[in-house]
């Protein structure tokens, strides 16, 4: 008797301490998590009014001036997301370390009572199996025997339930340890996305640099480098729309994917890329498209601005079919949304998207980041459907590019977003 009073004893005793570190530490890690939600709480408002600048100034009238403020500005940016991200990750960190801390001191706490229930059932065992006779000699008088043997049955099972409990409790911490590092590997991996934005905006920053050195700060100089921009895009296209036409007598594709049937127009099929954008240009024979920008043809997506680096995500569920650098849309990538057989292109990418050719993607997922690559006056992203597509390449000075038709086979994303 007084053995399994010991036992029971020591295992509140074990159970108490537990607890109040476990108390303890959560009080303190509590305290942690709370400050972060705030930290985190005001970097996200500041990072909303940063946006809401930078959409303001990307509504102005393009100027050396505000071009210039405008990248400074998207530079700061995100920076402050980067330093958001890193506040979101050490917040995981620490719910990560309690759930871990929490199952370590509950699997001890399971492995202690299960050896004491052992110690508890071997003596239930050699009671049993000894002899009658032999169990009542050792007991003043039958009352105190049969107490006893009730007594240890009675604690065998209630410290049963109570490991089926912690079982119960443990398989739900697991869970949610999977949960936390999941979140956990998704931050990180945006806060090393978010690292590779800071990258590109380093290298607009260098480029806001070099224009500030090429027109010595000069307004006039800058507008005259439009100019020339807009003049060189219109002999590109001109160019491009008779390669394409080779292209198509010759059946020289090197993909080529048809839709049997479009969707319903007006249906809302397709999401939008970016978040907090501002349309630049729409699709067809826009004012920019009279001007002859494209060679005489209409624009063949729509344009939307939200600063450099912004996250560009899939328009649908879909598969990257192609990808690629080339002078007229810098980085773009391609991705066919399988259910209809429609394709959609998004050019002008920062750097090339790291999502490979063949690579299964959902709606929303992120594919690049806004910039200014390729033939393009401003960070922007170019945003084109198709219900006919095919790819190609063109060689241009000793170099080979990967382009896409250009207009014909292109519909109006508005119909579908």
């Amino acid at each position: 008797m007084s053995n399994i009073r010991s036992i029971l004893i020591f295992i509140l005793f074990i159970i108490g301490i537990s607890m109040s570190f476990n108390f303890a530490s959560a009080q303190t890690d509590a305290e942690r998590i709370a400050e972060l939600k705030i930290q985190i709480q005001q970097l996200e408002l500041e990072a909303q009014k940063y946006k809401e600048g930078i959409a303001s100034e990307q509504a102005e009238a393009k100027t050396l001036k505000a071009e210039i403020a405008g990248l400074q500005k998207q530079i700061s940016n995100l920076e402050l997301q980067i330093t958001l991200t890193g506040k979101k990750i050490d917040k995981t960190n620490i719910e990560i370390s309690d759930v871990e801390n929490s199952i370590f001191e509950t699997q001890k706490n399971i492995d202690y009572r299960k050896s004491s229930i052992g110690e508890l059932l071997l003596y239930l065992d050699k009671s049993d199996n000894e002899p009658l006779v032999a169990s009542l000699l050792k007991n003043v008088n039958l009352s105190d025997f049969l107490r006893q043997d009730q007594y240890a049955k009675t604690v065998t099972s209630n410290l049963l339930s109570l490991v089926e409990e912690l079982k119960i409790d443990k398989q739900n911490l697991e869970k949610d340890k999977d949960d936390m590092e999941n979140l956990k590997s998704d931050l990180e991996s945006l806060k090393k996305n978010q690292t590779g934005q800071k990258i590109s905006l380093g290298g607009v920053k260098t480029n806001k640099n070099t224009l500030l050195a090429q027109t010595k700060g000069e307004e006039a100089r800058y507008q005259a480098m439009l100019l020339d921009v807009q003049k060189r895009e219109t002999a590109f296209f001109i160019e491009l729309k008779q390669l394409e036409n080779e292209i198509i007598q010759g059946g020289l594709y090197i993909i080529h994917i048809t839709a049997t049937t479009l969707p319903p127009k007006k249906q809302h099929i397709f999401s939008w890329p970016e978040n907090n954008y501002r349309l630049t240009q729409g699709y067809g024979m826009t004012a920019y498209a009279k001007k002859g920008a494209y060679g005489g043809s209409p624009h063949n997506g729509i344009d939307m601005a939200a600063g450099t680096g912004t996250p560009i995500m899939a328009i649908g569920d879909g598969q990257i079919v192609a990808n690629g650098y080339n002078n007229g849309w810098g980085n773009w990538a391609a991705i066919n949304h399988t259910a209809y057989n429609v394709v959609s292109i998004y050019g002008h990418m920062s750097y090339l998207s790291p999502l490979k050719v063949g690579t299964n993607v959902t709606r929303g997922q992120v594919i690049g980041y806004e910039g200014n690559t390729g033939n393009s006056t401003g960070s922007h992203l170019h945003l084109s459907i198709y219900k006919d597509f095919f790819t190609y390449v063109r060689n241009k000075n000793g170099k080979d590019e990967l382009y896409f038709n250009y207009f014909e086979g292109s519909i109006n994303p508005f119909d579908y977003l």
